[in-house]
């Protein structure tokens, strides 16, 4: 989500569940002016587990910080694409050694930016981080070749970050490392494997359901010409 005040919001946390919470940093982006970007926090009894990194370090850190002021201990965090608004604040975890997962290829995209990357690795394209609690799952390209999503069963939240447009997007934003003849497929595999999800949390924008993978899928046919 773009803003067009000259200040940079600090970062929001906001409780979307008894143990899940969405953080949202921001940053000035160019031509896009200040960007909001979204990720989670995934409690677990006294443990968390974080779902993007914030932009920064710098928000990184007060997001560790956060956390910590909940008495909670921060075990892992998941990247879904090698795109500094999900992958900015890896370096920083793990020099605290905490477990950081990416794809191979996020890891491969990271490596090819000399960016950090993930001190473990995802290798199949559906993945248990916790078990009945956090699942990954890679579609297929679309925002980038790398996306993947992350489904919390207990909560029927799909985090589907930035592959997931908000309904009030006009447009696929970024498409640099975009794969606009793959995104509807991919699109199709999510609503497939999770036809009973609640929440949908794009990575800009606000949060909806499942009707904002249909309206992706939809701004990628438009943008196919179809």
């Amino acid at each position: 989500m773009a803003f067009a005040n000259k200040e940079v919001p600090k970062p929001k946390i906001t409780k979307l569940a008894d143990n899940v919470y969405q953080h949202i940093s921001y940053k000035r982006v160019g031509s896009y002016g200040i960007v909001g970007a979204s990720g989670l926090v995934v409690i677990d009894g006294v443990n968390a587990h974080i779902i993007d990194t914030p932009w920064t370090v710098r928000d990184t850190k007060k997001l560790v910080a956060w956390i910590a002021s909940k008495g909670l201990t921060l075990k892992s965090a998941v990247v879904t694409h090698f795109h500094k608004d999900a992958s900015g604040g890896l370096s920083f975890l793990n020099s605290l050694k905490i477990k950081t997962y990416a794809t191979p290829l996020t890891n491969k995209l990271l490596d090819s930016k000399q960016r950090e990357k993930s001190n473990h690795e995802i290798k199949s394209n559906e993945y248990e981080l916790l078990t009945n609690k956090i699942e990954v799952f890679y579609p297929g390209a679309g925002h980038s070749q790398d996306n993947i999503v992350v489904w919390l069963p207990e909560e029927k939240i799909l985090f589907g970050g930035c592959f997931v447009k908000s309904i009030n997007s006009k447009g696929l934003g970024f498409m640099g490392h975009a794969s606009v003849k793959d995104w509807p497929i991919s699109i199709q595999k999510v609503i497939k494997k999770y036809p009973n999800v609640e929440r949908v949390v794009p990575g800009h924008g606000e949060i909806g359901d499942i009707s904002l993978l249909r309206h992706t899928a939809q701004l990628a046919l438009v943008n196919k010409g179809l």
